[in-house]
């Protein structure tokens, strides 16, 4: 099997944690890590249940320590001897408006989104580098094609540069055997936006990490996940007048 031991950030909830639940199914070792470490004993446990043939390997981390970042996924690298994937997951949802008192909330979307994100990013190339292989995954957001009001306009933000930052990686690596992709998921109900009455096209996470399982597996640049609409829908969506993107935020 390909891309046998897979790293995945923000393992405990969410995307994160649907995404090791679909990759342990199909035999992938796995090392999580989150900042919630009761709830990867407990997802570790979950695992092995489902398949007991797999290894998996546990960490506490808070991506906006950077620092340790970077130690973190170097001793998951000595773990497993080599990680043929990471995927960088970790991310935040938090904010409001801009102006309207929600700065705290806002700035650690940002650095939590992007700044953290591009640590994980660096931590993952220099273990790819050194391997000459390996497949970076980042995981951005259907938002990041363009940007919306509320709690959303910050977090679109960091959704877009992660998305540029994310191909800025692929053209520097595109002649080695370095692969990265950038998944965009469309809206799947998860912790993080449980929230939210409404929102176009809703699906919930078990779906939703199925299809990002399925699209991150194709190693394309670039995936709109699930296909059904957001393969077609994100075109629209950046020619679309700026009412419409008002009313689906």
């Amino acid at each position: 099997m390909t891309r046998k031991n897979i790293l995945i950030t923000g393992a405990s909830s969410g995307l994160g944690r649907g995404m090791a639940i679909e990759f342990a199914k199909s035999g992938h070792n796995l090392a999580l890590c989150a900042r919630r470490l009761d709830n990867l004993v407990a997802l570790k446990a979950e695992l092995l249940a489902l398949n007991p043939h797999i290894k998996i390997e546990i960490k506490a981390l808070d991506v906006n320590e950077h620092e340790q970042v970077f130690t973190v996924f170097h001793e998951f690298k000595a773990e497993f001897g080599t990680l043929d994937r990471i995927i960088v997951n970790a991310g935040l949802g938090k904010g409001g408006s801009v102006g309207t008192g929600f700065f705290k909330a806002n700035l650690q979307t940002a650095q939590t989104n992007f700044i953290a994100a591009l640590a994980q990013c660096e931590a993952a190339l220099e273990i790819f580098r050194g391997q000459n292989a390996g497949h970076l995954v980042t995981i951005s957001s259907i938002s990041a094609v363009r940007g919306f009001r509320r709690a959303l306009t910050v977090y679109a933000a960091t959704k877009a540069a992660l998305t540029s930052l994310t191909e800025g990686i692929r053209i520097d690596v595109m002649d080695t055997p370095i692969k990265v992709s950038c998944v965009h998921p469309g809206f799947i109900r998860t912790e993080m936006n449980e929230k939210v009455k409404t929102a176009p096209f809703m699906i919930d996470a078990e779906a939703g990490c199925k299809a990002i399982v399925k699209a991150i597996n194709k190693e394309k640049a670039n995936s709109y996940v699930p296909s059904y609409p957001w393969a077609i829908m994100h075109l629209l969506l950046r020619v679309a007048p700026t009412s419409l993107i008002r009313k689906m935020s």
